[in-house]
Parts: C-alpha cells; structure tokens; sequence
C-alpha cells in the first residue's frame, strides 16, 4: 500500500471527523498515530488481511476514529428496590458521569413472575429493581431522555416484553423506535448452562431470541439485539476454554436460528455484542 493510499483515505474518512482534544501516546509518550499501513509494518498487508477502519469486514472498528473520536460508553450496572428507588440512582449516575444506563431487573422480574406472586416473596427489587408493568417501566425512565441516552437491559427470558415496555416508554417521549441505542441480553442458551432464569424450553425460546433480532433489524436498527455473556458460564464453574467455546457456540446457534423457517421473512442480519 502506497503513502498516496494512506493519504487518501485519511482525507476522505478521517479529516472530516471529530476527534477528542487530547494527545494519543503510548505509555511511553510515542505519538499513536491514526492510521498504520504497510509502510509502518514492514510491508503487511492491510488490504488483504484487516481492512480498513469504519469499512467491511470492521476489524479494525466500526467507526473510521473510535476512541479518538469518542470514547466509550460508560454505565454501572444498577437497580435496585422500586422503580422510583432505582430512577433516583439513576439520575445521580447521570449527573456524575455516566454517559449510559444498565438495568439490573431482580429475580422475579427474570422469571416473568409479578412481585405479587407467592414464588417472588423474598426476591422482589432485592438484587435489581421490580418491573411488573408498563406503569414500572415509565417510572424507572421518568426524566431521562431515551433520546440522548443508551440503555442496555441485563434480561433473558422476558426481554421481548421489557424491550417493548422500554419502546412503549420512548414512544410516549415522543422518541420513536429507530431513534433508541442500548443493548438487550436476550441469550437464552446461556440461561441453560449458566444462571438458570429460564421460562420456555430451548426451541420456542430461541424463536423468541430470533424474533427480537429481526424486529429490531427492520424498526429499532441502533439496537444491540443479542448480549452473549460468556462470563456467566465461567462464573457458574467453566474452564476459560470451556467459556469460549459455549459462548461461540451459543453465537453460532442464534445465526443459524435466523435461517431457520420459522424465521419469518427469510434471513436475519444480527447486530451481536459478544462478551466473553
């Protein structure tokens, strides 16, 4: 690749963008430059083998400056008690720095269970807060622009439910579905191997996990439809080879899950965050 290649894409994708003012350096205090090409690695080839940044195949990121243009979004894991209780944390989170919100939903909430319900006693907003209807939903979300703000939602078993409480939520905002960014777990297979919050046996529960990627393809497209959280498996007793091999496996399932004939409408194309 050529100096004139390098030159070129720099101003056609980068020049243009936004970046942070401040300096990018090693830990050394060499200068990180914005873009490496073969002229910097003695000859690799970018082209054939990575790409280029903010074009396909994404290798090299998804975006032509990424952390240089923005950084990252940083959320804590919070919920707590009632709605209102959880909505108050969420507003401090906010005013202290948060630049998105993660929703922990307690026990009952995962298992599609009221709070009323005689199998919830115990549990209700003890380790997240209690969801038990729209109204619920509306309260944890008073004040806060869904606009402006993502939100990723730790839930499996019911997310169809919660994530079209949180669009519901957004509508009356006045913030319609394609305009919402966040995140919703919706790994169901891991609930099998891991922490074990599952309602539905395995095939009508993956029609569900489906079902989320390809109404959110075609009318929530910023939405992250897929969470697939290896972590839980090692937490549950895995070995880290036995963790990444359940959580590409699991990956690989909800794919081929979109191929399958009960996918409505043809082929899903899936947006997946991939933990490990």
């Amino acid at each position: 690749m050529s100096t004139r290649k390098k030159d070129e894409w720099l101003r056609k994708h980068y020049n243009d963008s936004a970046e942070r003012d401040v300096r990018f350096t090693t830990v050394s205090d060499m200068p990180i430059e914005p873009l490496y090409t073969p002229d910097d690695t003695n000859g690799f080839d970018v082209e054939a083998d990575l790409g280029w940044p903010g074009e396909y195949p994404f290798t090299r990121g998804v975006h032509p400056t990424m952390y240089r243009g923005r950084l990252w979004t940083m959320r804590m894991f919070s919920g707590f008690g009632t709605s209102e209780d959880t909505n108050k944390r969420y507003h401090y989170l906010l005013s202290q720095g948060s630049t998105g919100l993660s929703v922990a939903f307690d026990f009952p909430t995962l298992y599609g269970r009221d709070s009323d319900d005689e199998r919830s006693r115990g549990e209700v907003g003890r380790c997240g807060v209690a969801i038990d209807t729209l109204a619920d939903m509306e309260t944890l979300f008073d004040g806060i622009p869904l606009d402006k703000i993502s939100t990723s939602m730790t839930i499996n078993p019911p997310a169809a439910v919660l994530l079209a409480m949180y669009i519901a939520v957004a509508e009356k905002q006045g913030v319609p579905p394609d305009k919402l960014r966040g995140t919703v777990q919706n790994d169901m297979l891991k609930e099998y191997i891991a922490q074990k919050t599952w309602i539905f046996p395995p095939q009508p529960s993956l029609k569900l996990v489906v079902d989320i990627i390809e109404h959110c393809t075609r009318h929530v497209p910023q939405w992250n439809t897929v969470s697939i959280s290896g972590y839980h498996i090692r937490e549950a007793g895995s070995t880290a080879v036995q963790e990444l091999a359940f959580t590409l496996a699991d990956g690989l399932a909800y794919v081929q899950g979109g191929h399958r004939p009960w996918a409505r409408r043809g082929r899903v194309r899936a947006p997946f965050v991939v933990l490990f």
